[in-house]
């Protein structure tokens, strides 16, 4: 089968920064939405028409990526207003609960990125903005999408899971 406007397709990749260290490794293949909102748009367009054994690599500047790294949404907030055991690396879905920093978007992630002892550094940024990035693609089978697919634009899993991360469990909610 082809790649088409809508399908499943099932991929695996190796993601490294420009200088070719690793940021991700998908070798289990993981499965997409063809045409929705799990794949950047350059990662469909190099394997839009293809089917399952196709392989390519894939240089993705910020603007085809995560974007340019953008520091107005970095800000501090009070320590006081975060749980005890806070470290860099965890995330929070929008600002904690009393956050006084203006002008901020509410549904960001944010990732902790330092820790003081009176305030906190949180970054909104995607944690791969403003960085280019080398992926090397292979798609490992294609299938039709599910009515239920189609109607969510996507599989529903996360896209990249970055091994720079903490784990979920680590997760500030």
């Amino acid at each position: 089968m082809q790649i088409s406007n809508p399908c499943v397709v099932s991929l695996s990749w190796r993601l490294d920064d420009a200088q070719g260290q690793l940021i991700d490794e998908l070798a289990e293949p993981m499965e997409f939405f063809y045409g929705g909102n799990d794949l950047l748009a350059k990662v469909e367009e190099a394997i839009a028409g293809k089917e399952a054994g196709f392989e390519a690599s894939l240089h993705l500047e910020p603007e085809h990526a995560f974007g340019d790294y953008d520091s107005s949404l970095v800000c501090f907030e009070a320590r006081s207003l975060f749980p005890e055991e806070l470290s860099a690396g965890m995330q929070l879905d929008g600002l904690p609960e009393g956050a006084v920093t203006p002008d901020m978007p509410a549904s960001t992630l944010y990732t902790v990125t330092e820790v003081y002892p009176e305030h906190v550094v949180l970054d909104g940024n995607h944690p791969l903005a403003g960085i280019a990035l080398r992926m090397h693609l292979k798609v490992v089978a294609v299938r039709a999408a599910t009515e239920e697919e189609v109607g969510s634009g996507s599989v529903g899993e996360p896209v990249f899971s970055l091994l720079s991360m903490q784990p979920p469990s680590q997760q500030v909610h």
